[in-house]
């Protein structure tokens, strides 16, 4: 299994914990870079500490803060919102360039644990 691949697999078993999602954002908002794919996608991370990980080693994010999500709230307004934006979600990126799996709301969905 690749690192991306076990990240992401790690978001979804790390969800359920505490039911919280994690993104990052500065005063301009939170990133929504193009990826691999040609594609914007918008990170989040399963646990805090990996957030500030990512905040800590990838340049790009030098000087953003965490921000916690409820997952009721990613679920019911942030899900929608980013599939009604054509946004990829980035699973539990990592590394100095913050690279990982992006998965459509779709995909994020079939995946996600009740």
């Amino acid at each position: 299994m690749s690192t991306s691949a076990a990240q992401a697999a790690a978001f979804f078993t790390e969800l359920g914990a505490d039911g919280s999602v994690w993104t990052i954002e500065d005063d301009a908002g939170i990133p929504a870079p193009v990826g691999a794919t040609g594609e914007r996608a918008m990170p989040f991370w399963s646990r805090k500490s990996r957030a500030l990980s990512v905040i800590a080693t990838a340049p790009a994010y030098a000087g953003f803060r965490p921000r916690q999500i409820s997952r009721a709230e990613f679920e019911s307004r942030w899900l929608p919102g980013l599939a009604e934006d054509g946004l990829l979600i980035g699973v539990n990126w990592a590394g100095e360039r913050a690279t990982g799996y992006e998965l459509s709301v779709d995909d994020f969905l079939a995946r996600l644990p009740a």
